[in-house]
């Protein structure tokens, strides 16, 4: 099930320090964990959910049940709920306006409008409410294992939930699958209803190579911020919540960020398409299939460290023949130290047809046999 590989020793790696209590640098590249510190732990997203709200809009364009010019009505619960009388960040829209898309996502993402997102979950939902189950199906989709979202705002709802990890993931997501959409979130201003309004994102004004994504507030859950920049063809993405000020949100996630780019760099671990291991089969003309990674297999390292590194090729096995070339099979994730650098999905390297029917009543026999042994093994252990 486990094929274990131990690729380096040594030293402790140089560590970083951040005083938000939950924060993840990913290298968007290899998908690389730089830094993780209460990654896995649940907060509330504030206007950090926007992101799932804009993910949706960017996939229903994408499958063109939307355009830019699409309509969208502000009602009154859009205007009363999520405008400037809502005590949050707002567009300025017009009750009863309709308002085309490519303006509302200028209002939702530049502006943070609440009344954008408001409008945005009811005219492609019905309702809010719809909206939010909408977002958490499609987080699970694309990836989201633990987050839950109730609405298109982030306003504080009780199992309104994310983890670091799951944002950056999504922040990966929107960059890779919408480039030319993602530009949006680089854009430093915008003018609605005669109001210009910045960009809220405190590290485009900075001379980082940032492009990007989306700042959060509520009093429960701190300041947040979910960024990417891009440095000579790198990129990383960074997520902090729980910071006390906008600007301690500012001053850590410039830190973070800059360290990721200073401090690291790159080793490859495997080659596209290079055996990892290999997984068991059971029934088949052979009793093996080697696991594969589509595309080199690298991580960023401190530099100058001698980290452990430890890579695990996983499976759920034995495999039941037959199996198609390019099936995915297995998950290769490597540690580095104490943080898990990187998990990604591993591939059948070659098809392996089913075997004859003597060689398929011989693995027969040995799983009964083994599976004996394991029942034996297990009571054994039971006893002592």
């Amino acid at each position: 099930m486990v094929v274990l590989s131990l690729l380096g020793g040594g030293a402790v790696s140089q560590s970083f320090q951040t005083a938000a209590p939950h924060a993840i640098l990913i290298d968007a590249d290899s998908g690389s964990v730089l830094f993780e510190k209460g990654a896995d732990e649940l907060f509330s997203p504030a206007s950090m959910a926007k992101l799932m709200t804009t993910e949706i809009v960017f996939n229903e364009i994408r499958q063109g049940r939307l355009n830019m010019d699409s309509e969208f009505q502000i009602t009154e619960d859009a205007w009363r709920r999520g405008g400037a009388g809502g005590g949050g960040s707002s567009m300025f829209a017009q009750l009863n306006s309709r308002i085309k898309l490519s303006d509302l996502l200028r209002g939702l993402i530049v502006q943070s409008g609440n009344d954008a997102a408001i409008a945005i979950g009811e005219g492609i939902a019905g309702s809010e409410e719809n909206f939010g189950r909408m977002m958490t199906a499609r987080a699970r989709e694309i990836g989201l294992t633990r987050s839950t979202f109730r609405n298109a705002t982030g306003y504080s709802a009780p199992d309104q939930k994310v983890t670091a990890r799951d944002l950056a993931k999504l922040a990966l997501h929107l960059i890779e699958t919408y480039p030319d959409l993602y530009k949006i979130f680089a854009e430093r201003e915008f003018t609605w209803n005669k109001i210009k309004q910045q960009n809220r994102n405190p590290l485009l004004t900075l001379d980082i190579g940032a492009d990007g994504l989306k700042t959060g507030y509520l009093e429960e859950s701190g300041y947040g911020l979910t960024g990417s920049a891009v440095q000579n063809g790198q990129r990383l993405i960074m997520v902090v919540s729980g910071l006390k000020t906008a600007r301690d949100r500012a001053s850590e996630s410039r830190k973070l960020m800059e360290w990721g780019f200073r401090a690291f760099e790159p080793r490859q671990i495997f080659a596209a398409g290079e055996s990892v291991g290999e997984a068991s089969v059971y029934g088949g003309a052979k009793g093996g299939v080697p696991m594969v990674a589509r595309k080199p297999v690298r991580v960023l390292l401190p530099r100058g460290s001698g980290d452990r590194i430890t890579a695990k090729a996983i499976y759920q096995g034995p495999l039941v023949a037959p199996i198609e070339q390019g099936r995915e099979i297995g998950r290769l994730r490597i540690t580095r130290g104490d943080t898990q650098a990187l998990d990604q999905p591993l591939y059948a390297g070659e098809t392996v047809e089913a075997g004859s029917i003597p060689q398929r009543a011989l693995d027969a026999t040995w799983e009964v046999g083994t599976g004996l042994f394991r029942k034996a093994f297990e009571k054994a252990g039971a006893k002592s």
